[in-house]
């Protein structure tokens, strides 16, 4: 039988630590979950358990969680730690950093992008190799700041390998500055994602940089991958399944922090596949967005009124959008009472599909 890997829970609010256990039950893995409240608790299940991976939460009496990081650094050198934290407090998480903890999340971050967290926990289980990044184990660089831009951080990436040390400056979720191997703005942000390995840490943020890159992440990371194709010729199979798993993973989460059910892109009639995310079952909303969209061009030529740019639709169950993106149609779906600018919303959706 394959041995399943335990999680210990540690936070002194047990209402907090019953909702985790429950969310941590959609593991793949199938872990065994353990919880304490309070540090010394905590502690005393570690020299009786061989305890997999801690998720700790920071503010708690008596020992705090800084102060349990710390130990288990020194007893526990090879325990997997994440915090936790409702602490808003880049302090708090560059010192967690500081400490060699593996991932620092804010408890409402996870709570709105609960798949992304999950995925991220299930690597930290599984990881037995030194490659990836210390932060997200068995992630790349990209993946590592695809993360942080998706949750709009203001920070200062610290990304060391061996003597080698490298910079990226983020502010609200926007890439402003790179420094690496002599190199500034655009340059060092290529040269440093051919980093294979590393550590990072997240430092204070510096919101007076200068700003040297004004390309969006996407459109950076993109040219990164197509120089890396062309410089090391044909990619290995299982590079093309990461990069699709990633590529997918950035899509899901992107829909999820945006608040969006799902979204399909539609080819011309006999010009590939649908493709989807958050959703299952294609093919009656493929149908109604070519009829929608048919119509609406019919209407248009009758009124003199111009090529259609966007169609809305809404029924007791949801909101969607059909939009024109390059020679595609995108469906974007949305919960009813889902409220804000939904055009601008979908469109940055839209926008970011081949990114």
């Amino acid at each position: 039988m394959e041995k399943r890997h335990k999680i210990l829970l540690l936070d002194d609010d047990n209402d907090w630590l019953a909702l985790s256990r429950e969310m941590l039950a959609a593991l793949p893995s199938r872990p065994d979950i353990l919880t304490a409240n309070s540090g010394k608790r905590a502690l005393s299940l570690l020299e009786s358990e061989p305890v997999r991976l801690l998720i700790c939460d920071l503010k708690m009496p008596r020992i705090d969680g800084l102060q349990i990081l710390a130990i288990v650094r020194r007893r526990y050198p090879e325990l997997r730690t994440v915090v936790l934290s409702a602490l808003e407090d880049e302090e708090f998480r560059s010192r967690a950093y500081a400490l060699g903890v593996d991932l620092f999340w804010l408890k409402m971050e996870m709570q709105s992008n609960t798949k992304m967290f999950i995925e991220c926990l299930e690597s930290l289980l599984g990881r037995d190799d030194e490659t990836g990044f210390r932060g997200v184990q068995s992630k790349s660089l990209m993946d590592i700041i695809q993360m942080e831009c998706l949750s709009r951080s203001s920070t200062v990436l610290r990304i060391s390998r061996g003597p080698l040390v490298a910079k990226l400056w983020l502010q609200d979720g926007e890439l402003v500055d790179a420094e690496a191997e002599g190199a500034r703005g655009e340059a060092a942000f290529h040269r440093l994602l051919a980093w294979k390995s590393g550590t990072f840490e997240n430092l204070p943020a510096e919101p007076n940089r200068e700003r040297t890159i004004l390309k969006p992440i996407n459109a950076l990371l993109l040219e990164t991958a197509q120089n890396i194709d062309e410089t090391s010729g044909p990619v290995p199979v299982e590079s093309l399944e990461q990069a699709e798993h990633r590529k997918t993973i950035w899509k899901l989460s992107l829909l999820t922090r945006e608040g969006a059910e799902f979204i399909i892109a539609v080819p011309p009639e006999g010009h590939g596949e649908p493709e989807a995310i958050g959703i299952q079952s294609v093919t009656p909303l493929v149908q109604w967005t070519r009829h929608a969209d048919a119509v609406a061009r019919r209407l248009g030529e009758r009124l003199e009124a111009g090529p259609v740019l966007q169609v809305n639709g809404q029924n007791l169950e949801r909101q969607v959008l059909v939009l024109h993106h390059e020679n595609k149609l995108f469906l974007v779906g949305w919960p009813a009472d889902a409220h804000g600018n939904l055009l601008e919303k979908s469109r940055k959706l839209v926008a970011s599909w081949n990114s």
